[in-house]
């Protein structure tokens, strides 16, 4: 195993990725899981009530 070493804020800027690239797969997961059971609504639809 290779050491290597890395300033304070590298490695807290790392960490924020990481927990980012979480979030953005805990969101894709439930939106996937919405269109696995039916639960979204056409896009032309969602804009016109947007309007």
């Amino acid at each position: 195993m290779e050491t290597v070493s890395v300033s304070k804020q590298e490695l807290e800027d790392l960490r924020e990725r990481a927990e980012l690239g979480d979030e953005l797969m805990v969101k894709l997961v439930k939106g996937l899981e919405d269109v696995k059971h039916g639960r979204i609504e056409s896009w032309d639809s969602f804009k016109e009530s947007k309007r």
